[in-house]
């Protein structure tokens, strides 16, 4: 082990140290200076460099020597898109969930499952706005919503467990769930009616209904929802919504199992 990095290396070595870096930047969601990283980071500062340095060389992340300042590279950005035209379901799901915000006039939204958690992959905005934490490309609790509990309900027993594991059931309401046992009877509940709700379980004021998007096996793809606010609509009216938002899902999952839509691991992931 090299002496200027006494962390204990990890089994996927210098790989795994500078995706871990890539993971650091992009969560700033702005250029990033070297003094903020190294805050943020476990790494001793010559290691960090060094990484920043081999990322920038190789393009996976562009510095700007005037602002002192690193962000995501170009190389970076042809993977993710890359990425997203092959393994994710928005591409495919795009005239499916246009039409349904067209019907409904809220806002819709298209997920899958990233180790456990939920991958916000597109998204269309009420007629009427709305501020809410979820945006394309960015990940969110399962346990407490309803895209997250609408595929965790369709999980085989293994995947499962592991996804429930993954949860921090961190209470974001007084309506959320925070234990593996509350959750698991809610999942129960989604099971059998086919689809889950959000009642302000992850923010006040905000509910949705969402449905699971499946393969003609039961393979959990996605899941798609309808949000709303409890000053515009309440789970009844959402409700009443269900058997178009079903619809649709089972029109994306048609599309998606046209292609050769890559297999989930054992972790309910991709």
């Amino acid at each position: 082990m090299n002496a200027e990095d006494p962390a204990p290396q990890r089994a996927d070595g210098t790989v795994g140290k500078a995706l871990e870096v890539l993971d650091m930047v992009a969560d700033f969601e702005r250029p990033v200076r070297f003094s903020e990283l190294l805050a943020a980071e476990r790494f001793p500062k010559a290691t960090l460099f060094r990484l920043l340095q081999t990322l920038t060389s190789q393009g996976m992340l562009s510095y700007d020597p005037d602002r002192q300042s690193y962000a995501p590279g170009m190389r970076l950005v042809r993977l993710a898109h890359s990425a997203w035209r092959q393994s994710s379901l928005a591409p495919i799901a795009r005239p499916h969930v246009d039409r349904l915000a067209a019907q409904v006039g809220e806002t819709v939204h298209l997920a899958q499952l990233d180790n456990g958690q939920v991958l916000y992959v597109d998204k269309r905005n009420a007629r009427q706005p709305v501020e809410m934490f979820s945006q394309a490309g960015k990940i969110g609790p399962a346990h407490c919503t309803g895209v997250g509990k609408a595929m965790l309900a369709f999980l085989e027993p293994g995947p499962l467990e592991d996804a429930l594991a993954r949860q921090s059931f961190h209470r974001f309401t007084d309506h959320t769930l925070t234990s593996a046992k509350a959750l698991k009877a809610d999942l129960a509940r989604i099971r059998a009616r086919g689809y889950a709700f959000d009642d302000e379980e992850h923010e006040p004021g905000i509910i949705c209904l969402a449905a699971p998007i499946l393969t003609r096996a039961g393979r959990v793809l996605g899941a798609l929802s309808v949000t709303s606010t409890t000053e515009r609509m309440n789970i009844p009216a959402l409700e009443a919504l269900a058997p178009g938002i079903l619809q649709t899902a089972a029109a994306i999952a048609a599309d998606a199992e046209s292609w050769r839509f890559p297999e989930q691991d054992k972790r309910g992931g991709r």
